[in-house]
């Protein structure tokens, strides 16, 4: 983390959580986290304890992109679920405070894994590590939306046809120069474009281990993170982009268990996987997962091509890592049309 002094109107801030944040008692210190690419995301250390500002970028942003005015909602309405998520204080949507919209919640001390591989740990605890993880997703998608407030949190119904429409045009709007393989993998899915089966969840959107905080002591989920992308959606659409996730190469950036040795390691095969989580959720399978497994990987893809876009532009969180990020674009692509087997 690096010192945050000159990125924040601490005093500014400390009169906001004074007034915002139950408990509080400053004055206040801010130090930025290296991850969180999209949103800025920083500690807060005060007398009264500890807590995480997360805030939209400086500068001029896509449409619907960066909301964190909906993480603070779906994490708030999901706090009396089995769904584990950070305690949330107070949304700012007032931007003369800090010059964006931004929210605090509760810092969750523990470990977050950023290799999948879980290099360190016993096989034992890797098996449980991704059973906790399964168990939370398919707890997420069992919560009833209008339960917990969330019935108007995205449209139902034509979620593939709706998200690939919205990320088609924020790739277009994003890209820097002609990609052929990336405009075959748009073509393929539009002409494969599935049936809406009725199914409606509240979705995440980015669910990985990177996204998650376990104990420090024991290999259980304590809260799940960075819910920007989250919406009302198909439920088997998390499940593929983890699977999707995992499909990529080992390394720092693309974090992925291609060629890794699951079952010597203790992490289930992707099957699996799959399985413990149909199981859970009461179902035989998931139809057409080689167009769920496509389109997550081309969403990714277009979601880099954004990250690069705000680096060129000087709006990147992490300007190197998000050129490097951005860099992997051509990847995602790749694995997008072997996944639809028309590489």
């Amino acid at each position: 983390m690096t010192d945050a002094t000159n990125l924040l109107d601490l005093a500014a801030l400390d009169a906001w959580m004074a007034t915002h944040a139950p408990g509080y008692s400053g004055p206040l210190t801010a130090t930025k986290f290296e991850t969180g690419q999209s949103n800025p995301t920083f500690r807060l250390d005060a007398p009264s304890g500890a807590y995480v500002l997360r805030r939209k970028p400086p500068g001029e942003l896509l449409k619907s992109a960066h909301a964190v005015d909906r993480e603070y909602r779906v994490m708030k309405a999901l706090a009396p679920t089995n769904v584990p998520v950070p305690p949330v204080l107070s949304l700012c949507e007032d931007e003369g405070v800090l010059g964006a919209v931004f929210f605090v919640m509760g810092f969750i001390p523990g470990r977050n894994f950023e290799d999948p591989a879980l290099p360190g740990l016993a096989p034992a605890e890797r098996t449980e590590i991704y059973d906790q993880m399964n168990a939370a997703l398919a707890a997420l998608h069992k919560v009833e939306p209008s339960s917990v407030g969330l019935s108007d949190f995205g449209r139902p119904g034509n979620y593939y046809e709706r998200q690939f429409g919205r990320w088609r045009r924020q790739y277009e709007a994003a890209r820097d120069e002609d990609d052929p393989a990336m405009d075959r993998l748009i073509g393929w899915l539009d002409r494969e474009m599935i049936a809406d089966d009725g199914r409606v969840s509240i979705v995440h959107g980015d669910y990985r281990l990177d996204n998650l905080i376990y104990a420090s002591d024991r290999p259980e989920l304590l809260a799940v993170l960075d819910w920007e992308l989250s919406t009302l959606g198909h439920p088997f659409n998390d499940i593929a982009y983890q699977c999707m996730q995992l499909r990529m190469p080992t390394g720092v950036d693309a974090r992925g268990l291609e060629g890794v040795d699951r079952a010597a390691q203790g992490i289930p095969t992707e099957a699996e996987y799959v399985a413990a989580y149909c199981a859970r959720m009461g179902v035989a399978e998931i139809a057409h997962f080689d167009f769920l497994l496509a389109f997550n990987f081309f969403r990714m893809a277009a979601i880099l091509e954004g990250v690069k876009r705000r680096a060129l532009d000087g709006n990147a969180s992490n300007p190197e890592k998000a050129l490097r990020l951005g860099a992997l674009a051509p990847t995602y692509v790749r694995k997008g049309l072997e996944a639809a087997e028309i590489a």
